[in-house]
């Protein structure tokens, strides 16, 4: 993983360094000052890509952040605080950072039109107290200087390319890391996120924190671009071209961020040429984000298919060496997880009554019953999402009724789910370690080596649903933890697949030490996998025991496979 972070920055940075030698060697002075401000904008952008393309998040502020970091900067200069530049817009980017945070925290509830309106409110206010103040030395004129050996054009234009790459690379590290895989699981599902011990309201605000540092940076790169600043430069309108342009073009990426900043910079000047109104541009980037949303894809990600049909397919590399998997992990003897007489309701409809189950540990226990029996409920109540029962769930004797779905995860209760809620963006290698933490890449190879799983630098768009459902069990049996909850992870496999499965599922308990309540409707993965089992039919248990015995009643033959109690006594 630390080979391919670096190589993924240095690829960056070398793009970054091409493009900026052929701006700077190849176009005149004038073209120059106006690429560099494509590149502070592409700042910007990638700042807003952070929140919107990586978490899923909605903010339609970004220039107000940058703002913040223009002001700071503006009054660092006029009280002539040392450092110059350079220290002035770090500075003017952390100030953003609490800003980013108190904007970030209605996220925490809020998504999507309604994080939109409050995020745009904030906008509307951050214009309207700009309209009552001045920039620092807007009145004197006083010039925000760039740095010592950047002075001029083509100086600063380096200045601002340097800042550029840094910022990239950096994100290129974050991306990589668990904190910036979390940010893609929350963006691909929340829920999913939680039950991989994710803080959700942690990996929302850093987005928020760091994005907003990113903005403040630019802000401050226009103060010294410009010399002064005016109150239009940030207004609410900006911030809404920003961001239907990163929706656009795909800001997340670092090239999607500067041919932004090519089309926000240089569209105006287009049209200017062409004796056009200015309006124009701004109805081609609302049509440009319509477009990306409705096929869901942006032009970076466009550009990245294409390219990947043209360039020739690269043969599959040999798997890493992986040797034994480690020793099991040392849990608790006696009942890993006990259930007592839980009830779910909703409203008038009890789809859980008085349910009481044990799993003991070291031991894979199924739960089976016909589609509605309420199995999937009960799983929900168990890892905690569920935001009301009645009852007690226990690990390890402790109850753990008051405690998030993020807590259980994070103290032992792992899940998966009926459907796959991987995020495509990852790799195995990293959903792998982000599900189950920063494990060795011995014991990630030996992992996904034993499933039978893709390499760990396979990109997890290119795998099919069934491979994503043995991935889920790959994350979660990796993580080791005293209780894992399988919710039907056969979903999309052949027989034989099924039955295999089965028998690795069997070993989860001397390989990793792990307790399993497997919910599976594949009988022979069930005969396969599991000690005993229960049944479930209209949310009650109505059998209990032995594979064998509990298939073969009479009552559980008619509930489960529509077999008359007079057909199976006879």
């Amino acid at each position: 993983m630390k080979h391919a972070s670096l190589r993924a920055a240095l690829n960056t940075a070398l793009s970054v360094a091409v493009i900026g030698v052929l701006v700077y060697a190849l176009l005149p002075n004038y073209w120059v000052f106006l690429i560099t401000a494509v590149f502070i904008v592409g700042i910007a952008l990638q700042s807003l890509g952070l929140v919107a393309g990586r978490t899923g998040m909605i903010s339609l502020c970004q220039m107000s952040f940058a703002g913040v970091g223009a002001w700071v900067t503006g009054y660092l200069n006029v009280s002539g605080f040392p450092g110059g530049l350079p220290v002035w817009i770090v500075i003017g980017g952390l100030a953003a950072v609490p800003v980013g945070i108190a904007i970030g925290l209605p996220a925490l509830r809020l998504r999507g039109i309604n994080l939109a309106i409050v995020t745009l409110g904030f906008a509307a206010a951050f214009d309207t107290v700009l309209a009552t103040i001045t920039f620092p030395g807007q009145t004197t004129f006083t010039q925000v200087p760039r740095p010592m050996f950047f002075e001029s054009d083509r100086g600063f234009f380096i200045f601002v390319v340097l800042v550029y790459g840094v910022i990239a690379v950096g994100l290129e590290f974050i991306n990589r890391s668990r904190l910036g895989a979390s940010w893609l699981a929350v963006r691909h599902s929340e829920r999913a996120a939680a039950a991989n011990a994710i803080s959700v309201p942690r990996a929302k605000l850093s987005a928020f924190a760091i994005s907003a540092f990113i903005a403040g940076i630019s802000g401050g790169l226009l103060a010294g671009y410009l010399g002064t600043l005016v109150s239009e430069n940030f207004n609410m309108m900006q911030s809404l071209s920003l961001f239907a342009v990163a929706t656009m073009v795909g800001a997340h990426f670092t090239l999607g961020a500067i041919l932004g900043g090519v089309l926000i910079t240089l569209f105006p000047e287009l049209l200017r040429r062409l004796n056009l109104p200015q309006d124009v541009g701004a109805v081609f980037f609302a049509l440009g984000a319509v477009q990306a949303l409705s096929t869901g894809e942006t032009i970076s990600e466009t550009w990245a298919r294409l390219g990947r049909k043209l360039m020739p397919k690269r043969k599959g590399g040999a798997a890493r060496a992986a040797g034994p998997l480690p020793s099991p992990a040392r849990h608790a003897d006696g009942t890993a997880l006990e259930v007592k007489g839980l009830t779910v309701r909703y409203g008038n409809v009890v789809a859980l009554k008085n349910i009481s189950l044990a799993v003991p540990a070291r031991t894979v226990v199924g739960l089976i019953g016909p589609n509605g029996a309420g199995k999937s409920t009960m799983v929900d109540a168990i890892a905690g999402f569920l935001p009301r029962y009645e009852g007690s769930v226990l690990l390890d004797g402790e109850a753990v009724d008051a405690l998030s779905a993020t807590r259980r995860a994070q103290i032992g209760i792992r899940r998966t789910w009926q459907t796959t809620r991987i995020a495509p963006e990852l790799r195995v290698g990293e959903y792998v370690r982000l599900a189950a933490g920063n494990i060795g890449d011995e014991e990630l190879n030996a992992v996904l080596q034993w499933l039978d799983c893709p390499t760990p630098e396979t990109l997890i768009a290119t795998v099919d649903a069934g491979t994503r459902r043995l991935l889920d069990v790959a994350g979660v049996v990796a993580a080791r933890p005293p209780v894992i909850l399988l919710d039907e992870p056969a979903a999309g496999q052949s027989y034989a697949e099924a039955l295999k499965l089965g028998e690795r599922i069997a070993e989860i308990p001397q390989k990793f030490g792990s307790a399993v309540l497997l919910i599976e409707h594949d009988m022979d993965l069930v005969r396969r996998a599991c000690s005993s089992i229960t049944m479930l039919d209209f949310g009650q248990v109505i059998a209990t025991g032995d594979p064998q015995t509990v298939l073969a009643l009479p009552v559980v033959q008619k509930a489960y496979m529509g077999i008359e109690v007079e057909e199976a006594a006879a």
